[in-house]
C-alpha cells in the first residue's frame, strides 16, 4: 500500500489495471495503480516532453514488450533513467530521480481514455529541490 510518505503505489493497492505504450507499438506494459493523480511537472525535461507523471512501485509495473527498442538518456546525478522507444522517440515511462526504485508512467501513453481517469496537478520542478519531498 502506498504509505503516506511516498506518492509511489504498490501492486497490493486494488486499482486499475492499465496499459500502453509508445506511439509505433513496439513498447508495450501494463501498470496497476490505485492513484488517481498525475503529476505535470514544469522542469527543463518534463516540460518539453509534455510528461504526465503516474510514479508506481516496480512489481506494479510490467514491460509486455520491446525492451530491445528501448533507450536511455541520463544527465546530472544519472539517477534518473529517461527511456523512450528509439524508433518513434516517445517516452512511455522512467526511472525516475525522487523514486530510484520505482518506475514514472506517462499518463499519456496509457490506452484508450485512461488518461481521463486521473486529475493532474502542477509539481513545481523547476525548483526540484525545495518541492521533491512533496512526491516522496
Amino acid at each position: 500500500m502506498r504509505s503516506e510518505s511516498s506518492r509511489a503505489t504498490s501492486p497490493e493497492a486494488t486499482g486499475l489495471l492499465l496499459e500502453g505504450g509508445c506511439h509505433c507499438g513496439r513498447v508495450r506494459f501494463r501498470v496497476r495503480t490505485s492513484e488517481r493523480r498525475a503529476l505535470d511537472c514544469n522542469c527543463s525535461m518534463c516540460g518539453m516532453k509534455g510528461f504526465l507523471h503516474l510514479i508506481v512501485t516496480k512489481d506494479a509495473f510490467e514491460l509486455l514488450s520491446g525492451s530491445e527498442a528501448i533507450t536511455t538518456y541520463t544527465w546530472g546525478t544519472h539517477v534518473a533513467k529517461h527511456t523512450f522507444c528509439r524508433f518513434c522517440g516517445v517516452h512511455p515511462f522512467y526511472t525516475p530521480r525522487s523514486h530510484p526504485d520505482g518506475v514514472d508512467v506517462n499518463v499519456r501513453c496509457l490506452d484508450g481514455d485512461a488518461a481521463s481517469r486521473f486529475v493532474v496537478e502542477p509539481f513545481d520542478g523547476k525548483e526540484w529541490e525545495a518541492n521533491v519531498d512533496r512526491i516522496r
